[in-house]
């Protein structure tokens, strides 16, 4: 279980995710979290910024899925002037979902990342589907009423594999 918890990289952020690496390492589909992994829980839009990331991955030849445990409204408010893909309601750390977004990509599980700020929802569940999985720092310091239970959890699990050994970054 505690395994499954590990990431496989951890970045700062997003932007930190050498796209070109990815693809020379045969990735062909990035799911990644919406809330806090993208933009700010309660930023309605993408940035600029963003914008230029999401072309970047199209120019990679990579396809692109939002997965997220948020509402259909929440995502596809965010998702649609993107003309990105997304799931929403994912019931994150199941995997169903993340097989459900490769299926949709026409991906297989080892040609796909998971970027996600947390490690009870996004690294879990990618883990679970066997997709190799990317931490990022959260984007905001505040989070929904949701989240904020398991960060207090993830800090807890975080220490003790920091302490164990098993993760060498900084926080």
């Amino acid at each position: 279980m505690i395994k499954n918890l590990l990431p496989n990289e951890y970045v700062k952020s997003i932007y930190e995710i050498n796209l070109q690496e990815l693809k020379n390492k045969n990735v062909k589909g990035v799911i990644t979290d919406l809330d806090n992994t993208l933009v700010e829980w309660d930023r309605p839009e993408a940035t600029p910024e963003l914008r230029e990331w999401f072309k970047k991955i199209t120019e990679a030849g990579m396809k692109l899925t939002i997965v997220s445990n948020n509402t259909e409204k929440r995502v596809r408010t965010f998702a649609d002037p993107e003309k990105v893909k997304f799931i929403h309601s994912a019931r994150k750390p199941m995997r169903r979902a993340f097989r459900q977004a490769c299926k949709a990509m026409d991906v297989q599980p080892e040609e796909t990342v998971v970027i996600g700020d947390q490690i009870f929802t996004d690294v879990l569940g990618g883990n679970r589907a066997n997709i190799h999985t990317i931490l990022v720092v959260p984007v905001a310091s505040t989070d929904g009423i949701a989240t904020r239970l398991n960060r207090k959890m993830e800090r807890i699990v975080l220490g003790w594999m920091k302490k164990k050994g098993m993760i060498q970054w900084e926080e």
